[in-house]
């Protein structure tokens, strides 16, 4: 039974988690996606500067960040379920208040700050208790849950310009937040898995045998245990300090594409329409990658941190030649495996972190992860605009963003050199001794 209840279900009640999972990635990431789409109405409502009014995005962003090691922290402490839902009634505040609309200052602390904050207490758990759940299924799941953000993303934006054509910028706001308080429905449906609670009794009850150390199965039992505190002390493990430089390199890049997509395409002198319809080929694309990753990496045919530098290399060869398009065809064609490549790495690079540091601090892990990785994508697109500007070409900033990815690639390798070169150091340790009897399939007779 403790054998048993020590390993994730990978099925049965997972899925439901799973679904659940899916849903808050699409009442979180895709909301922040979207939120665009209210600038121009909010901008113009209190009269302000473009650059002002974008701060309520950026905050958002930057608390969404922030706030991933508080939240893990409390899952620690507490249970996923509790930090979702407060994560959900926090999210529906920052929505709600922000119908108000008092003037800009207000709009930072609710629709930014507390938003953001809503985002980071949901969006964090419920990825977190999707790996808890899962082991050998764990990328598949990871896949399909974050699935959701793209899903949610196609359907919101022309949602959401509907709501506010029928109900205004400010009416749009209540609803939405509305909807958002079905993240704490998603919250209930995460049920605690009972091993830790078990294993820890399971261990207090294991005598260890006199003068022999700790048996096999009381150290099986000990490392399925998660730890009860957050464990800072993970910034000191190499394998986990190269994990997270990657993902700061990486973050440089991704937050670029995006957003010098549409000035590439109109220095093309492509038509509007058209423009749009790249956002929408990138969503579907980035969609159809996640699943089709997480579903080639359940098969464990290959090793996830190979597959994840795998991906990281097509991204960074489709952004490098993403500015050689000089037409609508050939753009949606370099987007679409730019998207496409980019849904890949988003499906499995949770599920690499978890293989990184191991299932009892993955929690710890996440939220340092989110933290560290923030920093690129603050720099990134700063950077990538200076690029821009000096070269007085867009085309510049696809080629920084791609340069950076394969800088990123360089600490995957480095990290799996490191991590097979420690598997060899442990099998060598734990090679059987030679027996010293001349024949070894003989055993002495006991006396009776």
């Amino acid at each position: 039974m403790q054998a048993k209840d020590s390993n994730p279900p990978d099925g049965g009640y997972g899925w439901v988690v799973v679904v659940s999972a899916f849903m808050v990635m699409g009442l979180t990431a895709a909301v922040l996606k979207t939120f665009g789409l209210f600038f121009v109405e909010i901008q113009q409502h209190f009269d302000e500067l473009a650059s002002t009014t974008s701060w309520i995005t950026s905050v958002t962003i930057a608390i969404f960040h922030l706030g991933a090691p508080v939240a893990s922290s409390l899952c620690v402490r507490y249970t996923h379920r509790a930090v979702v839902i407060t994560g959900g009634l926090l999210a529906f505040s920052g929505m709600a208040l922000g119908f108000l609309g008092l003037n800009m200052v207000w709009m930072y602390a609710t629709t930014g700050f507390l938003q953001g904050l809503g985002i980071s207490f949901s969006w964090t758990p419920a990825i977190s208790i999707v790996s808890h759940y899962f082991s050998k299924k764990r990328a598949l799941a990871n896949a399909i849950a974050s699935a959701g953000e793209c899903a949610f993303a196609f359907t919101f934006g022309p949602f959401f310009q509907w709501l506010i054509s029928q109900y205004g910028w400010k009416g749009a706001l209540l609803i939405i937040g509305g909807i958002q308080l079905n993240i704490c429905v998603c919250g209930v449906l995460m049920r605690p898995l009972a091993s830790t609670c078990l294993l820890e009794a399971s261990h207090s009850e294991t005598e260890t045998p006199p003068g022999n150390g700790a048996s096999k199965i009381d150290k099986e039992d000990k490392s399925a245990i998660t730890h009860t505190t957050f464990n800072w002390m993970l910034v000191r493990q190499p394998e986990f300090v190269l994990y997270a430089i990657f993902g700061i390199l990486a973050a440089m890049s991704f937050f670029v594409p995006p957003l010098f997509l549409v000035p590439l395409s109109y220095s093309l002198g492509i038509d509007e329409s058209w423009t749009a319809s790249l956002l929408s080929i990138l969503a579907m694309v980035d969609f159809a990658g996640r699943l089709l990753c997480g579903w080639y990496a359940n098969l464990h045919i290959t090793k996830t941190v190979h597959l994840l530098t795998m991906t990281i290399t097509l991204i960074s060869t489709s952004l490098m030649l993403l500015p050689l398009a000089n037409n609508y065809l050939s753009l949606a064609i370099f987007t679409g495996f730019y998207g496409f490549f980019f849904g890949t790495t988003v499906a499995v690079h949770i599920t690499v972190l978890a293989d990184v540091v191991g299932m009892p601090d993955f929690d710890s892990a996440l939220g340092l992860f989110m933290l560290i990785r923030s920093t690129g994508g603050f720099v990134g697109p700063p950077l990538a605009g200076l690029i821009v500007d000096m070269a007085g070409d867009y085309r510049a900033g696809f080629y920084m963003a791609g340069a950076t990815l394969v800088l990123s690639a360089g600490f995957l390798v480095t990290l799996d050199q490191l991590q097979q070169r420690k598997e060899r150091g442990t099998q060598t340790n734990t090679k059987p001794e030679k027996s010293t009897l001349p024949y070894p399939s003989l055993h002495p007779l006991k006396v009776q």
